[in-house]
């Protein structure tokens, strides 16, 4: 136990890196494209490959963490994000818009490879605890790396403004690569790996509360990213006059606020699920009350009421509330998962996470050029409660274990 812990907290810690650039990195290509006078849809698009080719990661990604080992996928996904970053250093000339998705796409395989591989490390390090253990080990796991998530968008808005774009990218691939090589030189090998080689179909689940958890994913993360992504940054600095600093300070402490939230959650909720963590009865309880906050947000913005106080205050409620529903998500995926197929249920469910972040990314810059950031609201309004329909067929706690040996 202690051993897999050690381990853990290297996956962790390489994961914990790694989240700082990502962040940096999308907040670097926002607002540096966006001064170089790309309009809110073209932003959108340098994202296109990011958000697909996550997709198609997470697809292939738990199956082949379950067969080369978790601690082996994380290192290439390093690798691969520094390459990413280095990619986007040269001169304003080559930066074409498919150049930049390309070095997008290898950023989002990065991603995805070391999300996979540390989420499924949780389950495999927990093991048969309890319900609530295995919540506490998630929510914490989750909220600290969006919290440096959030940190990323500040050092990235930051360095844009006192280094420059290809300086901040030369300085964060360098301190990733080193931590490339510590991970690299203390990890020992097949950390997840399966004694057996799983084929590549196992990873389509045949459960049916993963199957609908996925779908209910898909359409949570399009609720934020339609409006998040593109729309409010642009906004913010279009509408409202704000710096790439005050822009990037702002969703920084936003997202620093949301997985603070997210890693409480299990203390938020502990009186709902009485030590047997979350069931679907929470999900679709916190998933209909995240669709009043985009609305009201909206309607707020509608009625031409102070449009930095109705943002500042309408993101932190939906903030908050987002964040325990993805607390919540991020549990049930591996509540609802098979000690031996955790890497794989992962992968398929991350999948799902990344096609709403590319549907809602897309959706974003188009919506925006086309109907503002109202527009945007309104949309992210819709996907909420598609996400809680979708919720009505997750199983509650008392079920849980006689709906998943049915299912099998």
């Amino acid at each position: 136990m202690e051993r897999n812990l050690y381990n853990y907290l290297i996956v962790t810690g390489g994961y914990w890196a790694f989240t700082i650039t990502d962040g940096a990195i999308r907040m670097l290509v926002v607002l540096y494209f966006h001064l170089l006078g790309y309009s809110p849809f073209e932003v959108a698009m340098l994202f296109l490959f990011y958000e697909f080719f996550g997709v198609v990661t997470n697809l292939v990604g738990g199956w082949l963490g379950a067969r080369i080992g978790l601690n082996l996928t994380m290192n290439i996904g390093m690798g691969l994000q520094v390459v990413a970053l280095v990619m986007l250093t040269v001169p304003d000339a080559w930066l074409s818009v498919v150049y930049v998705m390309a070095a997008q796409a290898l950023s989002g395989i990065a991603k995805d490879l070391n999300k996979m591989s540390a989420k499924a490390s949780v389950k495999i390090i927990a093991g048969t605890a309890e319900g609530s253990r295995l919540f506490r080990w998630v929510a914490l796991l989750t909220g600290s790396k969006n919290a440096l998530k959030g940190a990323g968008f500040f050092v990235g808005a930051a360095l844009l403004d006192w280094l420059g774009f290809r300086m901040a990218l030369g300085v964060l691939a360098t301190l990733l690569f080193i931590v490339l090589l510590i991970t690299v030189t203390l990890l020992p090998t097949a950390v997840g790996k399966l004694q057996s080689k799983p084929k590549f179909t196992q990873v389509f689940s045949k459960v049916a509360a993963i199957n609908w958890l996925s779908a209910a994913r898909f359409f949570l993360f399009g609720s934020r990213d339609v409006w998040f992504v593109v729309g409010l940054p642009v906004f913010l600095v279009e509408m409202l006059g704000w710096s790439p600093t005050k822009v990037g300070a702002f969703l920084a402490l936003w997202i620093i606020g949301y997985g603070i939230v997210q890693a409480s959650a299990p203390m938020l909720l502990r009186r709902t699920h009485h030590g047997q963590g979350p069931g679907g009865d929470t999900a679709r309880f916190w998933a209909f009350l995240l669709a009043l906050f985009p609305a009201g947000i909206a309607l707020a913005l509608q009625q031409a009421w102070s449009s930095e106080l109705v943002l500042i205050i309408g993101l932190i409620l939906f903030g908050i509330v987002f964040a325990i529903n993805s607390a919540v998500h991020s549990y049930l995926i591996l509540a609802y998962s098979d000690h031996d197929k955790v890497a794989m249920n992962v992968g398929f469910y991350y999948m799902a996470n990344a096609g709403g972040r590319l549907m809602g990314t897309v959706l974003s810059g188009l919506i925006y050029q086309t109907q503002g950031l109202i527009g945007c609201l309104w949309w992210s309004t819709a996907f909420v409660i598609a996400a809680s329909l979708i919720s009505m067929g997750l199983p509650v706690i008392q079920s849980l274990q006689n709906k998943l040996s049915a299912d099998v």
